[in-house]
């Protein structure tokens, strides 16, 4: 397998857009109306459908300060609730590369991964300081750091919790699976001649 051909994520930088309240559950993320559509091309459109629309422009995600953002800021439990992957579809085709929160719901966080969206967790003290520093000053760049474990901003550096397993895949590339079983194709063709049990075409 060539690790050239491999997408690592050492890093990723932006501005940041804060959305309070734990608990944040799929299915407000992307209301279940919107799942019926064959492919996830319009599925930023409808990120945070119901809440924006209750919020009539008040909404973070709606808010002219956080336009442009690159990493979601959450509370506690981000995701909970149906496994859908269509949630961190549409919050990346909203625009959105990274998540920093309290805790993530372990299918969303998992569906994250797959998609080379690191999610990472501060204690709450941390994370406090760094929603009420993004709210306070929303154009600062803030830097998650997937090397180091780190995430920087205006409010200083902050020890950032990510599973060293996921921490590896995405700094070695592998959280892209099917790139992973392309770039693998010789060797499997390999293995698979090897194999008395295993025809393959002529």
């Amino acid at each position: 397998m060539s690790n050239d051909t491999l997408i690592k994520i050492e890093r990723v930088e932006g501005r940041g857009c804060v959305v309070r309240g734990d608990d944040v559950d799929t299915d407000r993320i992307i209301p279940a109306r919107f799942m019926k559509e064959v492919t996830f091309d319009t599925m930023g459109e409808h990120a945070f459908e119901d809440a924006r629309k209750d919020a009539k422009g008040e909404h973070p995600l709606d808010q002219e300060r956080f336009q442009g953002s690159s990493i979601l800021v959450v509370g506690q439990n981000f995701g909970c609730g149906s496994s859908r992957e269509h949630a961190p579809q549409a919050l990346m085709r909203f625009g959105f590369n990274a998540f920093i929160g309290g805790s993530f719901a372990e299918i969303f966080f998992g569906n994250c991964t797959a998609l080379g969206l690191p999610c990472v967790t501060l204690s709450s003290e941390d994370l406090s300081t760094v929603m009420d520093s993004i709210e306070l000053d929303p154009a600062q760049n803030v830097e998650i750091d997937v090397q180091a474990s780190k995430v920087r901003c205006r409010a200083g550096e902050f020890d950032a919790g990510i599973p060293a397993g996921t921490r590896k895949m995405l700094l070695e590339g592998s959280w892209d699976a099917t790139r992973v079983l392309l770039d693998a194709g010789d060797l499997i063709e390999q293995t698979a001649e090897r194999l008395p049990y295993v025809e393959l075409p002529a």
